[in-house]
């Protein structure tokens, strides 16, 4: 049974790419939005660009990992295609990891470009481990976070406009474009409920020229947000279906 769910995880999230992901839409939402958003508070206010890079990161995460997961699942589920996955000896957890590896598979692969190509053109010498360590789990995280808001409503318009909310909340109040340290008391302690928070921070670390152990704990941090949106969404799947 383990393999079936395995291949199906695997054929769900293939087919996700080629379907929702790799169109120009989501590649422009996933990439090109961050660098512009980016560049127009680097703009507004000229300093080190490379001081904004981790952030660049961080939005491109966010944003490549939940460019479709508003989508996908309302979308099929009101054509129908989703119930037709169920006839495959698979489970509705594994229908759901593969809805969430798309995303994730998409978002690997945006953030790579981003990663390397700011390394590249600013000439920044980022630790390779401790960007494993925080990017994957990041992308988990916000795969399992659209997911959880997409299963919450019926309608993809819905979807969309609930998964806009904590994205543009979390670009603000997570260290961003401005520091969290900086910030009144009050937003900062709702900064460190955030998720996002964890992944800028673990990048700066990760950018920085002494690298440290914190990146272990933003690495703890995020897994346990993953752990925190896997089961209720997962448990919403299902009600689905009743």
């Amino acid at each position: 049974m383990w393999r079936d769910n395995l291949r199906g995880i695997c054929y769900i999230a293939l087919k996700d790419m080629r379907t929702y992901y790799l169109k120009p839409p989501s590649i422009s939402w996933g990439i090109f939005f961050p660098i512009a958003w980016i560049l127009g508070f680097y703009l507004r206010n000229p300093r080190s660009f490379g001081e904004l890079v981790p952030g660049l990161i961080a939005m491109t995460i966010l944003f490549s990992t939940t460019a479709a997961e508003a989508v996908v699942i309302n979308f099929e589920l009101r054509l129908g295609s989703l119930e037709r996955l169920l006839l495959a000896p698979i489970s509705l957890p594994a229908v759901l990891l593969g809805k969430m590896l798309g995303g994730a598979i998409f978002g690997f692969i945006m953030v790579t470009v981003a990663t390397i190509g700011s390394s590249v053109v600013l000439g920044l010498h980022p630790d390779p481990l401790y960007l494993i360590l925080i990017i994957i789990p990041s992308l988990l995280v916000f795969a399992s976070l659209g997911a959880l808001l997409c299963v919450l409503v019926k309608e993809v318009f819905e979807a969309q406009t609930l998964l806009n909310l904590p994205r543009f909340v979390m670009i603000f109040l997570c260290g961003v474009v401005y520091p969290v340290s900086a910030m009144p008391t009050g937003l900062q302690y709702l900064a460190r409920v955030m998720p996002l928070t964890y992944t800028v921070n673990g990048l700066q670390q990760c950018f920085s020229a002494s690298a440290s152990g914190i990146v272990f704990t933003d690495t703890l941090v995020l897994v346990g947000f993953f752990l925190l949106f896997i089961f209720p969404a997962i448990k919403l799947f299902y009600k689905k279906f009743e």
